[in-house]
């Protein structure tokens, strides 16, 4: 088993860092769950960075993720995020750069795994807007998977991670708890034995003035700041693993 995922801050495990501060995230907890499942060493790479469109992903990340040697069996593909969050979006387009990087793995004989991302509106700014865009991208991704025979994990209908436990506090990334939900609809997907992830509901957080003006203060005004200035958090980041790494099939504790 060769696996690579190629995506953005979703796909890098933004949100669910380790003590170092790198992070980890649901493509790394799912090579560990296949290194178990499969009772073997799987191989895994990792080409995701943060801030990519999807043009990037579905284009320079899948072209480094097919040439890697030996080639890899299982690819997941996610994108879009950070394109439905921009004015003037064209979801059409995005279907069609989906569409043609399945058409480049089914032809290159790698298993393809699709991915919706989570869906972070019900706490965002202008939310309703992008989950809208959520549901029309979604529905339409799913049709190319059908079309294609590929397989589409829709994290973005999961209704338990849209809660705001599994979200970091900008809101717009997974926390540990999401990446570990993630992870398991993919793994429970791939007809690997596991109980999707889920957390006790805690009490309903109330969105104070002060919470409401710090979180702003701390989250959206610099991502508004990025955009204006036309950078992105991602701009001089490369993949963190850009190169197959040998993950170990170790017992669950």
């Amino acid at each position: 088993m060769r696996y690579v995922a190629i995506g953005d801050s979703f796909t890098e495990g933004v949100g669910d860092e380790r003590p170092d501060g790198t992070p980890r995230g649901w493509a790394d907890l799912v090579a560990e769950g296949l290194a178990v499942g499969l009772g073997e060493t799987v191989h895994y790479a990792n080409l995701a960075v943060r801030g990519r469109l999807l043009e990037p992903i579905a284009t320079t990340q899948l072209d480094v993720a097919l040439a890697l040697s030996p080639a890899p069996t299982l690819l997941t593909l996610n994108g879009g995020g950070n394109d439905m969050m921009r004015p003037g979006v064209d979801l059409a387009r995005l279907v069609r750069l989906t569409e043609q990087a399945v058409r480049r793995c089914v032809a290159a004989g790698v298993r393809l795994v699709l991915l919706s991302g989570a869906d972070p509106s019900q706490r965002l700014p202008f939310g309703r807007t992008v989950h809208r865009r959520g549901e029309v991208l979604t529905a339409a991704i799913a049709k190319v998977a059908e079309r294609h025979d590929v397989l589409l994990v829709d994290a973005f209908n999961d209704v338990e991670v849209r809660r705001a436990e599994y979200w970091s506090p900008d809101r717009l990334h997974l926390n540990a708890a999401g990446h570990r939900r993630v992870a398991s609809l993919v793994l429970k997907a791939l007809g690997h034995t596991t109980e999707a992830h889920a957390v006790d509901p805690g009490p309903v957080a109330r969105r104070s003035l002060v919470a409401e003006t710090r979180y702003y203060r701390e989250h959206v005004l610099p991502w508004v700041n990025r955009r204006i200035r036309g950078i992105s958090s991602g701009d001089d980041a490369t993949g963190k693993h850009p190169d197959w790494v040998p993950v170990e099939a170790r017992p669950r504790v």
